[in-house]
C-alpha cells in the first residue's frame, strides 16, 4: 500500500534562498530539455513516405530521450558550475518530468484522452522538486534532513505510521510557505480489493447537485458551504489593492501574495469539507454508488467500496 503525508516546513533565510535557487535552476533546465525535444520533433516529424522523391532525405538526428538527456547533465555541470550545488537525483527527476510531459502529449491515458502540448515554465512557475531516494532516518525530532540543503524545521502534526518506509520526498512552494510531501509504502498492507457485493443494506447512493452539494438515497442532503462566495468581499478588497500597485514592485509582489493566500484559504476549506463529508459517508455504508456524470441520462450507477483504512 502507498500513501502520502504532507508537513509544513519552517526554513531559515539561508535555506529559503537555497530552495529558491534550486527551483530557478531547475526551471531553466526543464525549459532547455523541453526545447531540445521540440526542436527534434519539428525537424524530424515528417515521415519518409510523405517527402517528395526529388528532394534528398536529410540525416535524422538522434532522439533526445530520457537517458541521453540525463547523460548530458555532466556537460551541463561543466558549463554551468552552479548546477553542481543541486543534488544529482533531483536534477535527474527534472529530466523525468520532461519525459512524462512529452509522452503524455502523444500517448493517451486509460480513458483514451490525450493531454495538450507541454508548455515552458515561466518565472515562478516551477514550484517543486523531488528526492527520488532518501534515508529512512531523515526525520529527527522536529527537523528533516534534506541532502545539500541541511536540517529544516518541520511541523509534524501527526506521526508517521508504523511499518511504512519513506520512498520519495517532494519539496513544494505554496502561497503560505514550503511543504514536504513524504510518499510512504508498506508492502505488507494489501491493496484494496472490491470483495464486498453491493446489497440494499450495505449500499448508499449519492447524487451530486447544483442546489445541494449531494443528496443520499436515504433522503439526507448536504448543503453547499459556499466558501468562495463568503470570501468574495475580502478578495475584492485585496485585488483592488493589487490593481493600485506598480506591477513588478515590492509592494505589488506583497499584495499579490496576499491575494494568493486568500485563494489558498478557500481551497483548504473546500478540501477539508470534502474529506469530512467523504468520511461521514464511508462511516454509514460499505459500498457507495454514485451517478456517472457521462451517463446521467441513462441512470447508470458506479459502485465504490467504502474503505475502512485510516491511512486513506
Amino acid at each position: 500500500m502507498r500513501t502520502a503525508y504532507q508537513y509544513k516546513l519552517r526554513p531559515n533565510k539561508e535555506q529559503t534562498a537555497v530552495i529558491e535557487m534550486w527551483l530557478e535552476l531547475l526551471r531553466r533546465q526543464y525549459n532547455y530539455r523541453l526545447d531540445e525535444r521540440f526542436s527534434w520533433w519539428l525537424e524530424n516529424r515528417c515521415p519518409v513516405n510523405a517527402c517528395p522523391l526529388v528532394m534528398p532525405i536529410p540525416q535524422l538526428l538522434d532522439d533526445p530521450d530520457y537517458y541521453s538527456q540525463k547523460k548530458d547533465l555532466v556537460n551541463t555541470k561543466d558549463k554551468f558550475p552552479e548546477y553542481k550545488l543541486i543534488h544529482s537525483q533531483v536534477l535527474q527527476d527534472c529530466i523525468k518530468r520532461v519525459k512524462l510531459a512529452f509522452d503524455r502529449w502523444f500517448k493517451a491515458d486509460k480513458s483514451g484522452h490525450k493531454l495538450g502540448k507541454p508548455r515552458f515554465k515561466g518565472k515562478g512557475r516551477y514550484r517543486s522538486f523531488t528526492y527520488p531516494q532518501i534515508k529512512q532516518d531523515c526525520i529527527e525530532g522536529n527537523k528533516i534532513n534534506l541532502p545539500k540543503i541541511g536540517n529544516i524545521k518541520l511541523i509534524q502534526h501527526r506521526p508517521l505510521p508504523d511499518g511504512f518506509q519513506i520512498k520519495t520526498v517532494t519539496i513544494s512552494r505554496k502561497a503560505d510557505g514550503y511543504y514536504a510531501t513524504l510518499s510512504l509504502e508498506d508492502k505488507s498492507v494489501p491493496a484494496l480489493s472490491c470483495d464486498v457485493k453491493p446489497t440494499l443494506k450495505n449500499t448508499l447512493g449519492i447524487d451530486m447537485g447544483l442546489k445541494e452539494f449531494l443528496v443520499t438515497s436515504e433522503g439526507e442532503s448536504v448543503p453547499i458551504p459556499q466558501y468562495y462566495r463568503k470570501s468574495q468581499q475580502r478578495l475584492k478588497t485585496l485585488q483592488k489593492r493589487l490593481s493600485r500597485k506598480k506591477k513588478g514592485s515590492k509592494r505589488w509582489l506583497k499584495a499579490l501574495l496576499a491575494v494568493a493566500k486568500q485563494h489558498k484559504k478557500v481551497a483548504d476549506k473546500r478540501k477539508d469539507f470534502h474529506f469530512k463529508t467523504a468520511n461521514e459517508l464511508l462511516s454509514k455504508a460499505e459500498v457507495i454508488a454514485h451517478v456517472d456524470a457521462e451517463r446521467r441520462a441513462g441512470g447508470k450507477l458506479k459502485y465504490k467500496r467504502a474503505s475502512k483504512d485510516p491511512f486513506e
